[in-house]
């Protein structure tokens, strides 16, 4: 079992620490330099790292070749990654590896708990988790990239900012509507051939 007080401190506070146990419990490792290196679906037999700085080396000699992944969360290391020059070595760091780990699982959950309609009822939210943990392990989910997917929580923002901008629009139409209005009436008080109508006469005639 993880220490309690490391999940507090280091997991992303969006996740229940009850789902943070899970997910590390059947996605992750307890043993922080724990590298797991697959070609495929098959696994890599690597030798086991006894210090961060082999784990390290270990992840650059198998980066851009195999799939591995690191530490408790067994994060995916390669993602973001365009050069293994580019490994922060803070990624074999417990409360670091959980922070990053947790932070991209809330990701994930958040893709399928959308797909799933995004549930409330607790009789659900066990098989949300589920097929959470599957797309960890394999990077997918109902044929999505789950790691790359656009974070369901990012749109839920961008969609106020696109309404703004919208009625923004709107605004600036108007004002240019009226400004338009206000040349036209400006040209018809300086050119009396151009006056617009000053006196609405069509009701004259109408009347009993």
């Amino acid at each position: 079992m993880l220490d309690a007080a490391l999940i507090q401190q280091c997991a992303d506070p969006s996740l229940k620490p009850a789902i943070v146990e899970q997910f590390i419990e059947r996605a992750g490792s307890r043993d922080p330099l724990a590298i797991t290196v697959r070609s495929g679906n098959r696994v890599v037999l690597v030798p086991k790292p006894k210090t961060p700085e082999e784990a390290l080396a270990l992840i650059r000699d198998n980066l851009g070749r195999n799939t591995v992944r690191v530490g408790i969360t067994q994060y995916p290391a390669g993602l973001g990654i365009v050069e293994a020059g580019q490994l922060k070595p803070d990624m074999v760091e417990p409360c670091e590896n959980i922070r990053m780990g947790t932070t991209l699982f809330a990701k994930v959950f958040r893709v399928v708990s959308k797909w799933y309609g995004n549930p409330t009822a607790k009789e659900v939210l066990p098989q949300v988790l589920d097929d959470a943990v599957i797309a960890w392990q394999t990077g997918y989910f109902e044929g999505v990239a789950v790691f790359r997917a656009e974070d369901p929580a990012q749109e839920k923002i961008a969609r106020p900012a696109t309404a703004d901008s919208e009625e923004s629009e709107n605004r600036t139409d108007l004002n240019k509507d009226n400004a338009a209005a206000a040349t036209v009436t400006d040209t018809g008080a300086s050119d009396p051939n151009k006056a617009g109508m000053r006196i609405d006469l069509s009701g004259i005639g109408s009347r009993p």
